[in-house]
């Protein structure tokens, strides 16, 4: 009978160890599929408020003032002799062509050197009012490329 009772106290503790085993895989099934759920929505998220709107100046004007909050990227060129700063102002002001359409542009800060290169790609980020100046908050230089093609009369 000793014998039993040890078979019988065997039997349900390894029915009890499976039933925990079960309990904890269930739980942590639950923890990784939340983990994984919350992981994706930040990754999707983040990707989101990185994503930039990247438009030409002709674009930018055909559209509405942009979003509360929302940045757009505009690229163009600068129209010569269109800069502009106030003496002792950090302001500046000028426009930008894509060779069509013009837009006049503000920036307040410190301009890089290349922008003033005629053959420089500006791109700025930043909000566009429809009617207004667009409102640069960033300023990028596309370096001119070193290799200009020759004119076909050379």
């Amino acid at each position: 009978m000793d014998q039993e009772n040890v078979e019988g106290n065997l039997d349900s503790s390894t029915s009890g160890n499976q039933g925990l085993l079960t309990a904890n895989r269930g739980k942590f099934l639950i923890a990784a599929i939340v983990l994984i759920s919350s992981l994706t929505y930040f990754a999707f998220m983040a990707f989101q408020s990185a994503t930039v709107y990247y438009y030409t100046v002709g674009e930018i004007n055909r559209e509405a003032s942009t979003q509360e909050g929302r940045i757009v990227r505009v690229s163009g060129k600068l129209v010569p002799d269109s800069f502009h700063r106030s003496e002792g102002s950090t302001v500046a002001h000028f426009s930008l062509t894509d060779g069509e359409y013009v837009m006049d542009a503000k920036h307040n800060g410190v301009l890089p050197d290349l922008f003033f290169n005629e053959h420089s790609e500006i791109i700025l980020e930043g909000v566009h009012h429809t009617e207004k100046e667009f409102d640069s908050q960033n300023v990028i230089v596309k370096c001119p490329s070193k290799y200009v093609a020759l004119s076909e009369s050379e």
